[in-house]
C-alpha cells in the first residue's frame, strides 16, 4: 500500500488523473475517475506497480528536494542581497566552484534516475517468456523442462513460483520454499518434490522463468518483495488505430475483428461518457496479454493508465507491449497521441474476466463471425457469461 505522504505530494506536484473510488478486486470493479480523489490511477498490473514505486520513491523525492532547495535559495537571496541588507553591491561576475557544482550535481541526479528508469523501460518492452506447467491432484513429484537457452534458464529460487490452484474458483495459493524441494537449478530439467501431495480439487502450478515484475525492495534492501514471475503471453490482440476509433483483432481465435467506438452519451451512465466504448476488449484474468499496435492512417497511441501502458500505433510499423493482471473488472484509457479533429473521442475499454467467461465470449464472437467454436463449454456456463457486443 502506498504511503499517504507520497500520494499527497504527488497530487500537488503533478496533479495526475483521479483514481477510482472502488477498490481493485471488488465485484464489478470499474476503473472510473472520481472527483473527490486526486492521485495516480490505481495500479492493476505488476508493471504499473513498479511505475508507481518509481514515481513515489525516486522521481517525487528528487522533485520535492530540488523545489525546496530552490525555494531556500530564493529566500536567502531576497533576505541577504536586498538594498537594505546589502547597500553596496558585490562586483564579482562568476564563481568557478558554483558553476562546477551546478553542472555536476544535475548529472549525478540524472544518473541516479537512470539506474531505475532503464530497468523499468526494459521490463515494459520485453515480453515475458516464463513457462507454466500444471499437474493434477495427488502429484508429489514433478519434472519440468528448463529453457533451452542457458541465459533464460531457471537458476535460482527467485526464478520459480510453485502454487496450488483451486480447480473451480481458480484461486491461487503460493507455496513457501519450505513446502517443496527443487533439484536441477541451471540444468536442462528441474525436479520439484512437494512435502505433501496435491490435495483433491486442486492443481499444482509451476511457473519458471526470469521475467519477474512487480514492486521490489528499494535498492534491493528496503521493503518487501511483491514481484512475481510473469508467464509468456497466452492471448495476442492486435489494436488498430484509425480516425477516430479502434479496431481489434484476435489472431489466436480465427482473426475475428470488431470496432470499438465511443459509446453514445445516452447509452451509458454520465460518469462513463467518453470512457466507455461500443465494444470492450475482453481478456482473461491471471494471464499475460500481448498487445500489438499499428496505425491505419496517422499516429495514434494505445494508453491504459491502470496497466502502465502507453504505446504508439504507427502506420507501417509493428509495436508491441504486454500486461498481466489478476484483478477482474473494467478499465478505461484513451488515445494519447494528437491525431486530428476527434482525438478526444477515442476511448479504450478493457474488460478483465475469468477464464470460463472469456472462453464463452470467444465462442460467441466466433459464432457472430461465422467461425466454429474454439472451446467446449457446458450450456450453463455459456448462459452465465456476459452477453457480448456485436462485432462491427
Amino acid at each position: 500500500m502506498k504511503l499517504a505522504l507520497p500520494a499527497f505530494l504527488s497530487s500537488l506536484a503533478l496533479a495526475p488523473m483521479a483514481v477510482a473510488a472502488q477498490s481493485l478486486g471488488e465485484p464489478g470493479f470499474e476503473d472510473v475517475p472520481h472527483n473527490s480523489v486526486i492521485a495516480l490511477r490505481e495500479a492493476a498490473t505488476p508493471v504499473a506497480e513498479e511505475i508507481h514505486f518509481f514515481h513515489d520513491f525516486v522521481i517525487l523525492p528528487v522533485m520535492v528536494g530540488i523545489s525546496l532547495f530552490v525555494l531556500a535559495l530564493l529566500i536567502w537571496v531576497v533576505l541577504r542581497y536586498n538594498a537594505k541588507a546589502n547597500p553596496v553591491p558585490n562586483t564579482f561576475s562568476h564563481n568557478t566552484l558554483v558553476e562546477v557544482v551546478w553542472t555536476v550535481v544535475p548529472v549525478l541526479i540524472l544518473v541516479f534516475i537512470a539506474l531505475f528508469s532503464f530497468d523499468l523501460l526494459y521490463l515494459q518492452d520485453r515480453v515475458p517468456d516464463a513457462q507454466v506447467y500444471e499437474y493434477d491432484e495427488g502429484t508429489q513429484r514433478a519434472r519440468i523442462p528448463n529453457a533451452e537457452v542457458a541465459s533464460r534458464r531457471v537458476t535460482q529460487e527467485r526464478h520459480l513460483e510453485v502454487a496450488l490452484v483451486d480447480k473451480r474458483s481458480r484461486q491461487k495459493q503460493l507455496l513457501s520454499p519450505e513446502q517443496y524441494d527443487v533439484q536441477g537449478y541451471g540444468e536442462e530439467e528441474l525436479v520439484i518434490a512437494l512435502a505433501d501431495p496435491v490435495p483433491n480439487g486442486q492443481l499444482l502450478r509451476v511457473t519458471g522463468g526470469r521475467s519477474r515484475a512487480g514492486r521490489k525492495p528499494f535498492l534491493g534492501l528496503f521493503g518487501e518483495d511483491e514481484s512475481q514471475v510473469i508467464p509468456a503471453p497466452s492471448v495476442t490482440i492486435k489494436a488498430i488505430g484509425f480516425q477516430w476509433g479502434w479496431s481489434y483483432v484476435y489472431p489466436d481465435f480465427g482473426d475475428f475483428e470488431f470496432d470499438a467506438l465511443m459509446a453514445p452519451k445516452d447509452s451509458v451512465p454520465s460518469n462513463l461518457y467518453r470512457l466507455a466504448t461500443t465494444n470492450d476488449v475482453v481478456v482473461p484474468a491471471g494471464e499475460t496479454i500481448r498487445i500489438a499496435t499499428v496505425g491505419r492512417d496517422v499516429i495514434h497511441s494505445w494508453a491504459m493508465p491502470a496497466f502502465g501502458i502507453k504505446i504508439d500505433a504507427i502506420p507501417g510499423r509493428y509495436n508491441e507491449t504486454w500486461f498481466y493482471t489478476e484483478n477482474e473488472g473494467t478499465y478505461y484509457g484513451q488515445c494519447s497521441e494528437m491525431c486530428g479533429l476527434d482525438h478526444a473521442f477515442m476511448p479504450i475499454s478493457v474488460r478483465v474476466v475469468s477464464r470460463p467467461e472469456f472462453e464463452a465470449w470467444v465462442n460467441e464472437q466466433a459464432e457472430l463471425n461465422g467461425l466454429d467454436p474454439f472451446f467446449d463449454l457446458p450450456n450453463e456456463q455459456l448462459a452465465a457469461a456476459p452477453a457480448p457486443a456485436a462485432a462491427n
